[in-house]
């Protein structure tokens, strides 16, 4: 089995054993496990008491970070007309009808999110097997089905972030990267957090959150104090 680098295992010397950390001392010791060659994304991953085979129990849905992601999202849209003129003031990286739709069946998938106007989710809907699998699919749910798509377009380049649960009834999402400070680091969980216990399902029975970790990229897990979420 490979070894970890030393790198790595100078930022997991830092994480006390056996400790759980409250969110707001987990990204602040995320800032000092984050690389010194780049700027490192600070993630979160949860552990739910939901099972995400039952329709009533799968969580779903979005939050506009305060601070942003630190990323600028590279969004598409799905329009014609004036729909696809606004797309495209609110800064749409790329806005187009049917062509871009069979760009998209051909394997196109170089952005972050995807946005569509009702009108052309006939079209788009048969999109699924590509966009599907990356979580790409526009859906009402999360506001990428829209008649204003760019309203989308703005929420998703100010710092927008979606979650869902996988099959394995875990969550990951994207807080901000280590360069931000503790206080947007904490700001930006919170917020996020917030969310998703508001949408526990009525039907999950136990603890909600049952374990999670923040942790920056190929940085070591910092494990969370569920009680303090």
């Amino acid at each position: 089995m490979a070894t970890k680098s030393k790198a790595f295992q100078a930022a997991a010397a830092k994480i006390e054993a056996d400790k759980f950390y409250t969110p707001t001392e987990a990204v602040a010791l995320a800032k000092e496990t984050g690389s010194a060659k780049f700027d490192s994304t600070v993630e979160v991953a949860l552990k739910l008491s939901v099972d995400p085979r039952k329709a009533d129990q799968m969580v779903r849905g979005t939050v506009i970070l305060p601070h942003g992601t630190g990323k600028s999202a590279r969004v598409i849209v799905f329009a014609t007309g004036p729909a696809a003129e606004a797309a495209i003031a609110a800064g749409a990286d790329e806005v187009g009808g049917a062509e871009l739709i069979e760009k998209v069946a051909g394997g196109y998938t170089s952005f972050d999110a995807a946005v569509s106007t009702p009108e052309l989710m006939g079209q788009v809907g048969r999109l699924g097997k590509v966009l599907g699998p990356r979580g790409l699919m526009p859906n009402p749910k999360t506001g990428t089905v829209t008649p204003n798509p760019a309203k989308a377009v703005e929420e998703i380049k100010g710092g927008k972030i979606e979650f869902r649960v996988d099959k394995h009834a875990n969550v990951h999402f994207v807080v901000g990267k280590a360069s931000f400070s503790a206080e947007q680091l904490d700001e930006n969980l919170s917020a996020a957090l917030e969310e998703i216990v508001r949408l526990k399902p009525s039907s999950s029975k136990g603890r909600y959150i049952q374990k999670g970790a923040v942790s920056t990229t190929f940085g070591p897990g910092i494990p969370l104090d569920v009680n303090a979420i």
